[in-house]
């Protein structure tokens, strides 16, 4: 983490857990729980059907409610899809987009993930853009080439000024939900690359102040080491942000210095 640049941000993705009955529980322990340091932002990335009651209960706290996907247009014959525009309404703030999930189960592509983003930014959301590879594609040796095109791809048309609301999230395909856990060095290494696709597109300013989050099977027992790389800002958090008391573990690791 460098705080001196940029924010330091954890975030929760519940993927598909909790009736908004648990979220209510869960919100009311968090917020009762959370330290005192406020070094970090937080965010809970909630099913659909949680957000009216995470975005109550959390209103008067440091935590930001996010969705975990949206459509690209505004309105239109799609039936169960969700748009920015209704997203905003609800006051939520963030939203996960590409999530390696979406890619491989519902078929999304890159061109998709740039559709999506320029929705999010045009209702005033901050996406939270997924990159990462296979198993495969890591033994290949193409880890860096694939995150730089997807990066390139998902920020296609994203002005330097909109670069201020974007936050990037690697997750390692082999990584997410499998147990297996980067190494510190390797989270490091991919996250300083995708800084340095950045830094070629925006200059060094903005690359500098974007923030790029590792997510792939993070929890209270490998944050800080993780956290300790220099370009790591923060975790986007799968399984073990269904349980408070982990989940607080890894806000307290990123607290600290």
């Amino acid at each position: 983490m460098n705080r001196k640049y940029r924010k330091t941000i954890i975030a929760g993705n519940w993927k598909m857990h909790k009736t908004p009955s648990e979220a209510k529980v869960f919100a009311e322990q968090l917020k009762s729980s959370l330290p005192r340091a406020k070094r970090c932002s937080i965010v809970l990335c909630v099913p659909y059907v949680d957000i009216p009651v995470a975005v109550k209960l959390l209103k008067d706290s440091r935590i930001a409610v996010g969705a975990q996907n949206l459509h690209w247009e505004e309105a239109g014959p799609f039936t169960g899809e969700i748009s920015a525009a209704m997203l905003a309404d609800l006051d939520v703030k963030y939203v996960i987009i590409g999530h390696s999930e979406r890619r491989n189960l519902f078929f999304e592509s890159d061109l998709t993930v740039n559709k999506k983003v320029h929705a999010a930014l045009k209702a005033g959301l901050h996406p939270i853009i997924c990159v990462g590879e296979d198993q495969d594609q890591r033994e290949l040796g193409v880890t860096l080439e694939l995150i730089a095109y997807q990066i390139k791809t998902a920020l296609a048309g994203v002005s330097p000024e909109d670069m201020r609301h974007i936050v990037i999230a690697y997750e390692p395909i082999w990584a997410i939900g499998t147990g297996n856990t980067a190494t510190p060095e390797q989270a490091g290494q991919v996250c300083s690359a995708i800084r340095g696709v950045l830094r070629k597109l925006y200059g060094a300013r903005i690359a500098r102040s974007t923030t790029i989050q590792y997510g792939g099977s993070m929890n209270e027992k490998n944050a800080a080491d993780l956290l300790a790389q220099e370009d790591v800002d923060g975790g986007l958090i799968g399984s073990a942000s269904l349980n408070p008391e982990t989940f607080l573990q890894i806000i307290q690791a990123a607290n600290q210095d």
